[in-house]
């Protein structure tokens, strides 16, 4: 691999970029109109402007990111996440053209893109499941006779869903056939698929989630994430490893995963995704994430690892170099996510220009950032500016450094979530690590005048 085409922007552009130089490897970056001047394409060996601002004329145009791979000579292309990293017919697109596709293969992206599908997968595989549907709901099935089978509450979901959309909730069968009808509709004009299935709703959860990754043969743990502390379903606060789960709870979600990797043939980078039921100490399979993720980092500070790194020479020689007995997981991190956005004003997008940006240091700090001073804050896409990372030996100890470096952070220009994370942390629900993924949305005292 000797050239490397960077199919994104932002912090995750400017974190493979650094990844691929470390390895020897040019990197070259696709960039829309906007994004011409920004910090990543600074730090690029090549760039090429593919479009205008609107991401579908850009980031998301197949044609136009293939072809500029094939005229910068790239002999790999790196999707990042989002925009097309999950896309299966852009992966195997760029296969087709003789290029290494930096992530699993078509045939993985498409089965767990699929949500009932993989949910079946995953159950053929070992993995606990919640009681649900068996697969999407055909014409004519007798909807409320599974429902009642289930039990109430339970949510409708999106087959082609993920990230948190194309879910409804429904807690009395009144309501049970008109959500579905109206999460069809829902999920043919998001996804361009209606299929829909049910799922048991569980209380009060917590998201856990298990990284693997592999070499399409051989597929092994690093470890497990805790990511319950989200505003709509979008993540803000995560950590590694996830604090409070019982050991034999733990060993099943991890070896389990692997189990699923094996099963799926899986290449590269991947998470399992699972809900976790602390009064019933169970967790139970979500999805599965084909691509590598925001929250890596945490994983990389408790491992000592460099994911992006092993990312690329798994597509690049086809081998998985680590063993299972290779990982160790040493004590905690945390990371926060930046975003331009304001918490008091139901999360309003904020761009502007980014007139002060004071980064904090110190033993365990880490800084992802996508931006310097003086940069632009685009209203065309993902809000995040960049994640501030922590770890130390203990969870007490990791929370600690984190207000301290949170308190560091100076960001003038734009609204940010930084009075929100630094809130959230003080909170003692979070701190004896008893919150769960709705905690946010339920403690309307968070977005008080404090924030």
């Amino acid at each position: 691999m000797d050239r490397l085409l960077i199919a994104n922007r932002g912090e995750i552009a400017v974190r493979i970029i650094r990844a691929a130089r470390e390895l020897g490897i040019e990197s070259v970056l696709v960039a829309s109109e906007p994004d011409a001047d920004s910090y990543a394409v600074s730090l690029a060996d090549d760039v090429r402007v593919i479009g205008p601002a609107p991401a579908a004329k850009s980031y998301l145009d197949r044609q136009a990111v293939l072809a500029a791979a094939q005229a910068a000579e790239c002999d790999a292309l790196h999707p990042g996440y989002g925009f097309l990293s999950e896309n299966a017919s852009f992966a195997r697109s760029v296969i087709d053209a003789g290029i290494t596709w930096v992530g699993p293969s078509p045939e993985a992206i498409e089965l767990m893109g699929n949500k009932s599908r993989a949910r079946q997968a995953a159950r053929d595989a070992g993995v606990p499941t919640l009681p649900g549907s068996d697969g999407a709901l055909a014409p004519g099935t007798n909807a409320v006779g599974v429902a009642r089978a289930i039990g109430y509450p339970l949510v409708v979901k999106a087959s082609a869903g993920g990230g948190g959309r194309g879910i409804r909730l429904v807690t009395e069968e009144a309501d049970l056939l008109p959500t579905i009808d109206v999460a069809r509709a829902e999920a043919q004009a998001a996804f361009g698929d209606a299929s829909v299935y049910l799922e048991q709703f569980v209380h009060r959860a917590r998201h856990v989630e298990v990284q693997i990754i592999g070499d399409g043969e051989r597929v092994i743990h690093l470890g497990d994430r805790d990511c319950s502390l989200q505003r709509r379903q979008q993540k803000i606060i995560e950590e590694a490893p996830a604090p409070m789960l019982p050991d034999a709870v733990r060993d099943t979600i991890r070896t389990s995963s692997i189990e699923l990797g094996r099963a799926s043939s899986y290449s590269g980078l991947g998470t399992i995704e699972f809900l976790y039921d602390p009064e019933r100490e169970k967790a139970s399979f979500i999805e599965m994430n084909t691509r590598l993720q925001v929250e890596h980092p945490v994983t990389e500070m408790v491992t000592g690892l460099d994911l992006v790194r092993e990312q690329i020479l798994v597509a690049a020689t086809g081998t998985l170099r680590l063993q299972q007995e290779d990982i160790a997981i040493r004590g905690h991190a945390f990371e926060f996510r930046l975003n331009a956005e304001d918490p008091s004003q139901g999360f309003m997008p904020s761009p502007g220009t980014l007139s002060r940006l004071d980064w904090p240091g110190g033993p365990g700090v880490r800084v992802d950032s996508g931006v310097v001073a003086g940069s632009a804050v685009a209203p065309f896409y993902d809000s995040l500016l960049a994640k501030l990372v922590v770890w130390d030996q203990s969870r007490p100890d990791a929370i600690e450094r984190s207000a301290r470096a949170l308190s560091e952070i100076r960001i003038e220009g734009v609204s940010t979530t930084l009075p929100l994370l630094s809130i959230v942390l003080r909170r003692p629900e979070v701190r004896d690590a008893t919150h769960h993924s709705k905690f946010i949305e339920t403690t309307p005292d968070l977005l008080g005048a404090d924030a």
